[in-house]
């Protein structure tokens, strides 16, 4: 039976799960005409990560990162009592399926350097782990909307590049 999620007085059909992160489930869904990623927050524990109000910080950490410039797909819509989230979808592969199947391009990782320095320049951080980036049309979008205060140890060339390659 195909699954229905109500946002804000739309239907967006589920096609399939993306992903499980540390702040909740995405999934690949449609309103009939277009794509989307609905993303659902979880309350499950984190053993190394603390959150406060997962919501909120996925709003606030998008409207920080819209203000750097960084490529990220775009916030459609929030339904802050269901805890649900409703954006773009980039459709290409992760970076991790990338480097697993050893087709990882040098422009990939110079675009993410530009990125670092760029946020850098920002106060701020992102979780660099590759899956949380995708790669369409030769662009990577970085998929996620956590970030943090700056802090060299978990910075990209520190910490993120291990996982790269």
């Amino acid at each position: 039976m195909e699954e229905i999620i109500n946002v804000r007085g739309k239907e967006y059909s589920i096609i399939k799960l993306l992903g499980h992160g540390k702040g909740g489930y995405s999934y690949l869904a449609t309103d009939g005409n277009k794509k989307y990623v609905v993303k659902k927050i979880h309350h499950e524990p984190c053993e190394y990560y603390t959150f406060g109000n997962k919501i909120e910080s996925e709003i606030n950490d998008y409207l920080k990162l819209l203000n750097t410039g960084i490529k990220i797909p775009k916030m459609y819509s929030v339904d802050i009592e269901k805890e649900i989230i409703v954006k773009e979808f980039i459709d290409g592969p992760t970076i991790s399926s990338l480097v697993e199947e050893k087709n990882m391009k040098d422009i990939y990782i110079t675009q993410v350097k530009e990125m670092s320095d760029l946020l850098k320049s920002c106060g701020l951080n992102i979780d660099y782990y590759p899956t949380n980036f995708v790669v369409e049309n030769d662009l990577i979008y970085y998929i996620d909307y956590e970030c943090n205060n700056y802090m060299e140890e978990w910075s990209f060339d520190s910490w993120g590049i291990k996982y790269w390659k």
